[in-house]
């Protein structure tokens, strides 16, 4: 079964991409599998766990629950623009120096939702910090140095 194609032009990580995608595709399809951005991860495919958690104009998303035909030209940002091992992130930094990520698989979710959280707030508390991570799932049960990680990552970023 052939689907409708579009061409379209969508923002991910401040790069406009020219793509041509078949209306039926989601936003984490056509991240993964057409522009080899693997970060995001297919989990649940339900919206239920945050593995494949992106930002979209600065809020945390589900791609598994958003055709890519929706994004328009809203602005999506991925973990692979956070930084890399050469120039990491002051969230990344955090998440390693507390081991915030023990298998890794539900990380860039969760460095995501924190990318969303401290932007809105600088200083959250732990309640802030547990309602701001809401959305994603730790199949390793590590959230307590996921609670430490985004408090540090916090400190970090209000250093500078």
């Amino acid at each position: 079964m052939v689907g409708v194609r579009s061409h379209v032009t969508l923002n991910v990580n401040q790069a406009p991409l020219d793509i041509e995608i078949d209306h039926r595709w989601t936003l984490l399809h056509v991240l993964r599998d057409e522009l080899g951005l693997t970060g995001a991860k297919r989990g649940c495919d339900r919206g239920e766990c945050g593995a494949c958690t992106v930002l979209l104009d600065g809020k945390p998303i589900c791609s598994c629950q958003m055709l890519a035909m929706q994004v328009g030209d809203r602005q999506v940002t991925t973990i692979e623009s956070l930084g890399d091992s050469s120039n990491l992130n002051p969230i990344q930094q955090a998440f390693l120096d507390k081991d915030g990520g023990q298998c890794g698989f539900c990380t860039p979710g969760f460095l995501l939702s924190t990318k969303a959280l401290l932007d809105s707030n600088a200083n959250p508390s732990e309640w802030d910090i547990r309602n701001g991570l809401a959305g994603n799932l730790c199949r390793c049960n590590a959230y307590g140095r996921i609670i430490e990680s985004v408090k540090e990552a916090a400190r970090l970023i209000a250093e500078g």
